[in-house]
């Protein structure tokens, strides 16, 4: 399985290094295209841990893993905050720890000019939003308004509510119930028990054939009374 870390601002190609000059780390579409390249089509596993930053360098990251080849595992090792949460929805599986967090919220922009740019503005914000409401839906199938409200309030989602919600399908290193391995592999009893048995019926079988013909049938019957009696102790894995 290829890791595939997303770790630190999401930014575009273009920005990186403006981020980087300040000492922030960050990830980019052409990070996230390499490493899948470099993938070539094995199951990767994607770990998040990100405030979250450009929603459209986020949206192309998205797209890249969910026209991935392969299975694609995302694990929100941390925190998964607005663009990293929505890249967090692109997984096969979506995994979370327990001391992990998801973060939504509106689309927020730094706009200038006159009511014209204003308006265009408000109207772009407008359409990120419903996209975003659209790949949470996709994923938790909740209504889309409640989910318009969630971010909304700007809500923070622990690893419990992820899964209740939906944006998680289990939380990292929960106790897994027990496996009765035998009988889901078709089985009732293990192979020890099942050589223990056929070898006491060879052995009747080898004692049938040495006995004389005039005693055969009593020391048949001590056989399997002894059998019938010593049943329980074999499957127990008792001598």
């Amino acid at each position: 399985m290829k890791m595939v870390p997303i770790k630190g601002v999401i930014s575009s190609d273009d920005d990186a290094e403006v981020y980087q000059f300040f000492g922030y780390s960050t990830v980019t579409p052409t990070d996230i295209d390499t490493a899948l390249r470099d993938a070539n089509g094995m199951p990767v596993n994607v770990e998040i841990n990100s405030p979250g930053g450009d929603v459209f360098s986020g949206s192309e990251i998205f797209t890249a893993l969910k026209n991935y080849s392969g299975n694609v595992e995302v694990d929100i090792v941390g925190l998964a905050a607005s663009a990293a949460s929505i890249i967090a929805m692109a997984g096969d599986q979506v995994k979370i720890s327990p001391t992990g967090q998801l973060m939504i919220h509106r689309a927020s922009t730094v706009s200038q000019g006159n009511s014209d740019d204003l308006s265009s503005d408000l109207q772009g914000l407008d359409s990120t939003d419903q996209a975003i409401v659209n790949v949470y839906q996709e994923k938790t199938g909740m209504n889309p308004q409640d989910i318009y409200r969630m971010m909304s309030n700007e809500t923070w989602i622990n690893a419990t509510d992820a899964v209740k919600q939906g944006f998680a399908d289990e939380i990292m290193f929960a106790k897994q119930p027990a496996k009765i391995s035998n009988i889901a592999n078709g089985s009732l009893f293990s192979q020890e028990v099942i050589s223990k048995v056929k070898t006491l019926m060879k052995k009747a079988e080898n004692s049938e054939e040495l006995n004389h013909k005039e005693n055969k049938i009593t020391k048949n019957s001590q056989f399997v009374n002894s059998s019938k009696k010593n049943k329980l102790a074999i499957l127990f894995g008792e001598n």
